[in-house]
């Protein structure tokens, strides 16, 4: 079934994901091993998790309309089902201090309710025109940042309810999920347009390049708890964990593999000297034709189908379900590739 919703635990150890199949589980961040048995309580799909700053609970939305709490270490549903939207909760978000909850709706509004009682807090924040698909909240709970199908990120006052400043605008796809990092500085996210983007919180300038692996929409992306690593599950029925620092690095080795010993041995014929320093790891992934193609338009191998969309890409950390990784290190390619007889 599609992963719907990710989240990281705060000491970075287990991943949340949320699913069509109406259930939510827990998995080891490092092997990528579920960790006991699913979350059941849903009437709909979970579309949304998120886990609050101590670790201990577990908040989801789902197409059943409802916002429910869970008990992290146990897995037992905290209380009744937060109600009061008339749609589909598309996001949910927890501030920093544990004490909000923040849901985004396709009822076309924004939420906030009290963790502790489960109450709403003020009136529903309005404004967005398209469907609202995601929502995030600072650590200071004072800003509320929303994605939308129009292709932008919007950020709000979460005490006035009025938006701050212009949209941001990149994303050729709908915006489905939305992300802030722990220091509030960043902004994270995820697209209809299979890819992820980095954003300055404070400018609302773009990051870097949009990193790029995913074979279908990006419905959901989440911060680790030390600002270093993003989580992001697709409609690919893949969860992907990568580097922060794939945003603003440039690519200097060709590596297909969690091993840096597998990257490809001699890049010369692939990738030209004069474009080591211009290449970013989000551009090597497959295209249509499945094939890894350089910066100058060269080939440099064809992958089949069924590998296709489990493949791991430059800048990923960890892949779930385990991905294909491509040792390369006696990889004959371009001019060498006669040679590949010795091998």
């Amino acid at each position: 079934m599609w992963v719907q919703s990710v989240a990281i635990s705060p000491d970075g150890t287990r991943i949340v994901s949320g699913s069509y199949d109406n259930t939510i589980r827990m998995w080891h961040a490092e092997t990528g091993k579920a960790l006991g048995a699913p979350l059941e309580g849903h009437n709909g799909s979970v579309i949304s998790v998120a886990i609050s700053p101590d670790g201990t609970r577990i908040v989801s939305g789902s197409s059943d309309k409802t916002v429910r709490m869970w008990d992290a270490d146990t897995g037992k549903a905290l209380g009744a089902p937060l109600q009061g939207h008339t749609n589909y909760v598309r996001s949910v978000a927890i501030s920093r201090d544990g004490t909000r909850i923040v849901s985004r709706s396709d009822d076309h509004t924004i939420r906030m309710w009290d963790a502790e009682t489960g109450k709403a807090l003020g009136a529903p924040l309005e404004g967005h025109t398209h469907w609202l698909l995601s929502v995030g909240i600072s650590p200071d709970g004072a800003c509320i940042v929303s994605g939308s199908s129009d292709k932008t990120i919007w950020m709000w006052d979460a005490e006035a309810g009025k938006a701050l400043g212009a949209p941001l605008e990149g994303h050729n796809g709908s915006v489905i999920s939305v992300a802030i990092s722990p220091d509030g500085t960043r902004i994270v996210s995820g697209s209809s347009d299979k890819t992820i983007r980095m954003w300055d919180a404070g400018t609302g300038k773009p990051l870097g390049v949009p990193l790029q692996g995913h074979t279908d929409s990006i419905l959901s992306v989440a911060i680790s708890h030390d600002g270093t690593h993003i989580v992001s599950g697709s409609s690919d029925g893949t969860i992907r964990v990568w580097h922060v620092e794939s945003f603003t690095h440039s690519q200097a080795i060709v590596c297909f593999s969690s091993n840096p010993a597998h990257a490809l041995c001699s890049t010369p014929s692939f990738l030209p000297e004069s474009n080591t320093s211009s290449l970013e790891a989000s551009s090597l992934i497959p295209t249509e034709e499945r094939w890894i193609v350089g910066p100058e338009g060269h080939l440099l191998l064809w992958i089949p189908i069924y590998f296709q969309f489990i493949i791991r890409t430059p800048g990923n950390k960890l892949v779930i379900p385990d991905a294909l990784q491509l040792d390369l290190s006696h990889f004959s390619h371009g001019t060498s590739w006669q040679m590949c007889r010795k091998y």
